[in-house]
């Protein structure tokens, strides 16, 4: 069932966005694991046709928060308003509700808007300081991050990129790709192919994937090496490993497994460890195509032990 859904949803968004199949894989098993998204890239390289195609195959609602410095956490979550009609304060809902959010720019608003955001990816409500407002089960949010050499930004902490369940990197397309985008072979669906139902259930079917003892004991060990590897400062938390867990399980679905096997945590693994590691030395040494690179060896270091206790 998983497996269906995922391949209708990669079909009908790889009308909108060409050779990206990974990063769509990706976006779709971060969807199906209940996490969320943020993606470093310069303007222009279609995030927002990602997100817009993925809405549209779901047939739910989208919507856009452009993150300026000026933002207010109220721009996001909502604010209280004085009715003259009831003659009291009522609750004007803000960007967050509703399914699919791109988060533009995320690094460009300062930290309290940032917060007000995180917080309502992390509990999916909104509290006024009186009643609390329930988000959309099928709530998901893709933030974009300009990289940090660019000036006048507001870096995300680490506990806040903690909130993110995989870190991706669409980047330009091959020479191919992109002249079939210059000739305008590239549009969003015109359909929608599934539902925030079938979504929900495929989810469903995500938490009933078996995890052996022999892969938990390899996701216990890729945690452990990230907080002992020579090159890195802090390793992965244990809200990092459950994420690796959830995603990893998402993929097996995604492929028509209902067991966890070390490629599904190969597959998926890298994207979500590398935007958590804090690695030692300068500031080069923590863009996220070093930190990338570093969690790839750190898996496979791993993973080639456990295979061979596996024989």
């Amino acid at each position: 069932m998983v497996k269906e859904f995922s391949e209708k949803l990669h079909q009908n968004i790889a009308f909108a966005v060409f050779g990206q199949d990974a990063v769509i894989d990706r976006v779709i098993a971060s969807l199906l694991a209940g996490g969320h998204v943020i993606l470093e890239d310069m303007t222009g390289t279609g995030k927002y046709t990602l997100i817009k195609a993925l809405a549209v195959s779901l047939g739910c609602q989208f919507a856009r928060i452009r993150c300026t410095p000026d933002l207010l956490p109220e721009d996001v979550t909502g604010r209280k308003e004085f009715s003259p009609k009831t003659k009291d304060f009522e609750f004007h809902p803000g960007t967050v509700f509703t399914d699919m959010l791109l988060a533009d720019e995320i690094n460009r608003t300062p930290p309290k808007t940032q917060n007000a955001l995180i917080n309502c990816m992390e509990t999916y409500q909104v509290s006024d300081g009186e009643k609390h407002y329930p988000l959309n089960e099928s709530f998901f949010v893709i933030a974009s991050q300009t990289p940090v050499q660019n000036q006048n930004l507001y870096p995300l902490s680490e506990s806040q990129l903690d909130r993110f369940l995989m870190s991706l990197h669409l980047g330009y397309p091959e020479h191919d790709d992109e002249k079939q985008i210059l000739a305008g072979e590239n549009h969003l669906p015109e359909k929608t192919v599934s539902s925030v139902q079938e979504l929900l259930k495929a989810r469903e079917s995500v938490q009933k994937v078996y995890t052996s003892d022999e892969m938990s004991e390899a996701l216990l060990a890729i945690a452990e090496k990230t907080r002992t590897d020579k090159t890195v400062q802090v390793g992965l938390s244990t809200r990092g490993l459950q994420a690796m867990h959830q995603t990893a399980k998402a993929w097996a679905a995604m492929h028509g497994r209902d067991y966890l096997i070390s490629e599904d945590i190969r597959e998926t693994a890298p994207e979500v460890i590398a935007h958590r590691l804090i690695m030692k030395g300068g500031e080069i040494l923590q863009k996220m195509e070093f930190r990338h690179e570093s969690a790839i060896r750190m898996i496979e270091e791993v993973l080639g032990y456990e295979e061979l206790l596996l024989l």
